[in-house]
């Protein structure tokens, strides 16, 4: 309970009050830094500027622009995606200015004007004078000592000239010809701090899992003769004096141990934050300078051979890729979208991020730290040819020199997929005191194997490198619906069985679609180049968000069917890497759900705790819920587990009815209304109450219904998919209070090839027409070995149409054969929308697709012309629609095929595959081949429709 209080103050405080743990604002009687914004700090806080664009839209004149932006977002310059024609590749030349006011009292002061991101080369002056050599690398914090150029008590001027495109080509390589939008301007905050004459430039520290903590003192002091520590909690309120163990003086850098103790350590599962003061003093014991710096103690190892450690714990990442990107803003973010963000990670069960290419914004990597999880901290840089050295050196510098305190960073990457600079690699260590590693993305190098898009046979890992830690920086790339959740659960097993596999990394988190202001805000996801995302532009959940949610949940729970003698038991496994399992609630829920006219929201009959075990990490064994006396007459059971901070880790339901169980009390057979049976011009004519229904005589389809004088466009069907026999026989018989009419189709042998036992069974179509209007209709089909098509039963209903539907099932979202997880068995109810997911529309959950475990459905009519069918048999897919195909799937995998027809109820669907892969070759569950095929009894598909 402690560490949750603690934890949900590090939540609430970071949350509320925006803190800035690197700038302290507060002057703290003149020996704290104190920080003055010359711009916003963020795309929701812009400052005003004087601004001169060069060239393209709204050049040539000063006029003003919002601080922090891209400017093409605020109508200036034109837009560049980072694989364009080096031709038309805009070049524009921005200058801004902007005065601000100095204070008298700062003439004895160390003053820096800090530049958290320009995009791309940055010359800026002060009063006219250069503050110091130009900066090359859009996403990297600079800074210049101004303390000299400043007029104290007057209004001071500052100049900026960015150029769009880099002087130095291999920065444009890097950062400009990569797989992501471009863009120009000072994207990012910008600052003055203001510290005493004798301060501590910046702080390095590491604090240790045990406690210690090591801390390099940067100095620009002579008289600071001591140092004095002391441990904060997240409020600042101090916890306890730390004693320095050692102090080594060099001219310019200090090093100081102290010990903490009964300290508690941060991992994402805990993220238990603390703040560290330190105290520049002189030979008085006077402080000369106070810094203030949040940190977290745990320590990483990488084991060769083994895997990846944190405070002594063997890790898999659980992660994804994320760009800093906005649509509206563009790279230029703000500290809510990153809290957002980290959040829906969470939320998703992720426990690791790796910053797609290049270093975020600061309040990313405090969100990370505070909310909790794992970052992999890399510079930008993309394919050959690599970043010249010099430019290089200074990158590495700046992004660890920025970054080196977040105890969420556990390894550094130098650059992406052979970007990377390998006379730089050692540079890292020369600015991390912490000598966190260096990994290569899509290599192998050293003790890792980071390998992209590799296929899923890969995972059995048997190849040279099979010693390597294996974590793909990239996987399942999920291109519109494809990857993702996609593949995953096979992927996972896979990974988290393999000793040597340390996870992987999604990509990515969000598609990166710009609003083209010079196309009236229209969306730009430049064809399938940005189209990746498990959410949309704005955070529009997919389903995949929920299929990772599911997959990924700590609490792993082997799969159940309830059945007239179910026990309670359920067996589960605890895959959290710090939490014991009892940490965790689970509620149980008996529920039950109206008919297609009642409510959509269940009924709870029977709702209990269930007391989950006391089971460390890894480890597995059961839970029991309780079965009320009257459980059987519940529907579904639902289970709904929290984690300790109270966050729900998922809900699995489990149907407890079969659906004639479900369904047969809901239907009404009668025999009221009167019957009418004519055949004229091929075709069976039966009125039945306000019901008419005409049939073909030659194939027994389904051709015509009609309620009262309105026609419901309900027709041919059904086709059986995959029937290539012909029609025997159509047979009519009139009974008291129905018409029965079946097609008996041509026997084929059912049994195997290898089977010496032949048996010859016949494919049946038999509707029965009640005299109260009702509509039966059961299909029995044979089986078939290694089946590659549909088997099922298809029908015809126009789109233009259909409006919505109403279902009991699982939902709600649609599923593919390889992404079946993340949905929940309940009633659901979704309008009509033609979403083309990742591409147009962005409405979700998408009507059109497959829906699996289907109770019944209430199709809604655009003219009342809609139906309600009640599907009898278990495990039955229902298909509403067809998708419309992304426009730019030239490989066609993520457009999986679909049956003919509009509507249909099957027993098999297709996967769906990435950007690079087809299903197959991403496990077991994307095999094109299903085995359909019962020596005892037919495969049966058994609906009643009400009109």
């Amino acid at each position: 309970m402690k560490k949750l209080k603690r934890y949900l103050l590090v939540v609430v405080f970071f949350t509320t009050q925006l803190v800035v743990s690197q700038h302290q604002i507060s002057t703290d009687n003149g020996v704290k830094t104190e920080i003055k914004y010359l711009s916003g700090t963020g795309s929701d806080n812009l400052v005003e500027w004087d601004f001169f664009c060069s060239e393209g839209r709204n050049s040539g004149k000063w006029t003003k622009i919002g601080v922090p932006s891209c400017w093409e977002q605020k109508g200036f310059g034109a837009y560049n995606y980072g694989s364009d024609d080096d031709k038309n590749r805009a070049k524009e030349v921005g200058l801004y200015k902007h005065t601000f006011e100095v204070s008298k009292d700062w003439k004895n002061k160390d003053i820096t004007i800090v530049f958290e991101g320009v995009m791309t080369d940055a010359e800026v002056k002060i009063n006219g004078k250069l503050a110091g050599e130009i900066h090359q690398g859009s996403f990297y914090e600079f800074k210049y000592n101004i303390s000299k150029l400043l007029k104290y008590g007057k209004v001071n001027l500052l100049e900026v000239k960015v150029n769009k495109v880099s002087a130095n080509e291999s920065v444009n390589h890097a950062e400009r010809n990569a797989d992501f939008w471009i863009f120009g301007g000072i994207y990012r905050p910008v600052y003055l701090t203001v510290a005493p004459k004798e301060n501590i430039k910046r702080l390095a520290i590491d604090a240790k899992a045990d406690g210690e903590i090591i801390a390099d003192l940067f100095l620009d002091a002579k008289k600071a003769q001591a140092v004095s520590l002391s441990l904060l909690d997240i409020e600042g309120n101090k916890i306890q004096d730390l004693a320095v163990k050692s102090l080594q003086k060099e001219k310019l850098k200090w090093t100081v141990k102290v010990k903490a103790s009964n300290i508690l350590t941060w991992n994402p599962e805990q993220p238990n934050l603390y703040k560290l003061q330190v105290n520049l003093l002189n030979n008085k014991q006077e402080v000369l300078h106070k810094v203030t710096q949040q940190i977290g103690f745990r320590t990483v190892a990488i084991l060769e051979g083994d895997g990846i450690y944190v405070n002594g714990e063997r890790i898999k990442f659980k992660g994804v890729n994320r760009h800093s990107f906005h649509p509206s803003s563009g790279r230029t973010t703000s500290k809510a979208l990153s809290i957002k963000h980290v959040q829906m990670m969470k939320d998703m069960n992720m426990n690791a991020v790796r910053m797609s290419h290049y270093p975020p914004d600061v309040h990313f990597l405090e969100a990370c730290d505070s909310i909790g999880l794992f970052v992999i901290d890399e510079i930008c840089t993309w394919h050959n040819p690599m970043l010249d050295t010099k430019v290089a050196r200074k990158i590495v510098k700046e992004t660890v020199v920025r970054d080196v305190n977040h105890p969420s960073i556990l390894l550094w990457a130098n650059g992406n997929e052979q970007g990377w600079n390998p006379e730089v690699d050692g540079d890292y260590a020369k600015w991390d005191i912490q000598n966190r590693e260096v990994i290569h993305p899509w290599s192998i190098y050293k003790k890792t194997n980071t390998i992209h898009y590799s296929h899923y046979h890969s995972l059995i890992n048997d190849s040279y490198s099979k010693e390597k830690i294996l974590f793909p920086t990239e996987f399942l790339h999920g291109l519109y619906d494809g990857g993702h959740g996609a593949g995953l659960e096979d992927y996972w097993e896979k990974m988290w069985s393999l000793p040597q596999s340390a996870g992987g990394f999604l990509w990515d988190f969000a598609d990166e679609g710009i609003e083209r202001t010079d196309r009236n805000n229209e969306i730009d996801l430049q064809g399938n180049k940005a189209a990746d995302g498990i959410v949309g532009p704005y955070d529009e959940k997919e389903a995949s968000y929920f299929t990772i949610k599911e997959i990924w949940s700590p609490i792993f729970i082997e799969e159940r069917f309830i059945k007239d003698d179910f026990n309670g038991i359920f067996r589960v496994e605890n895959r959290f890497h710090y939490t014991n399992l009892d940490a965790c609630k689970m509620t149980a829920k008996w529920v039950k759900f109206d008919g297609p006219n009642g409510n959509v929201n269940p009924s709870v009959i029977s709702e209990s705790n269930v007391l989950l075990p006391s089971l460390s990490p890894g480890v597995k064994d059961k839970f029991y819920v309780d079965t009320p006396k009257n459980w059987k007459t519940a529907d579904a059971l639902h289970l709904t587990a929290v984690n300790p901070q109270g966050k729900e880790i998922f809900t699995w339901t489990y149907p407890v009815k079969t659906p004639k169980q479900v369904n047969l009390p809901k239907i009404e057979y009668s025999d009221k209304g009167s019957l009418n049976l004519e055949t004229k011009n091929n075709q069976i004519h039966v009125v039945a109450n306000e019901m008419t229904y005409l049939f073909s005589d030659r194939t027994g389809l389904l051709e015509q219904v009609k309620k009262g004088n309105k026609i419901i466009p309900l027709h041919n069907g059904p086709i059986i998919l995959s029937q290539h026999d012909k029609i025997e026989n159509v047979s009519v018989k009139s009974l008291e209070n129905s018409v029965e009419i079946t097609v008996v189709f041509e026997e084929k042998s059912r049994s195997p090839s290898w089977s010496t036992i032949k048996e010859k069974r016949s494919d049946i179509i038999k509707w029965t027409v009640h005299s109260n209007g009702l509509l039966d209709l059961k299909v029995e089909f044979k089986g078939f070995r290694n089946l590659k098509d549909f088997r099922g039963i298809t029908f015809s209903f126009p789109e233009k149409e259909v409006a919505g539907m109403k279902w009991l099932g699982d939902g709600p979202y649609r599923v593919w054969r390889n992404r079946m997880k993340g949905t929940r068995f309940q009633v659901w109810e979704n309008d009509y929308n033609n979403t083309v997911t990742g591409e147009s529309g962005f409405v979700y959950p998408e009507f059109k697709g497959f829906f699996s475990s289907v109770y019944w459905t209430k199709l809604k009519g655009n003219n009342d012309n809609g139906f309600t069918v009640f599907c009898h048999s278990p495990h039955t897919y229902l298909r509403m629609l067809t998708p419309q195909k992304p426009k730019e799937d030239s490989k066609g995998r993520v457009s999986p095929k679909f049956p003919k027809g509009d509507i249909s109820f099957v027993k098999n669907i297709p996967g769906i595959g990435t950007k690079f892969q087809k299903p197959e070759s991403m496990g077991p569950h994307g095999n094109p081949e299903h085995y359909f095929g019962n020596d005892d009894e037919p495969i049966s598909i058994d609906l009643t429709f009400q009109f």
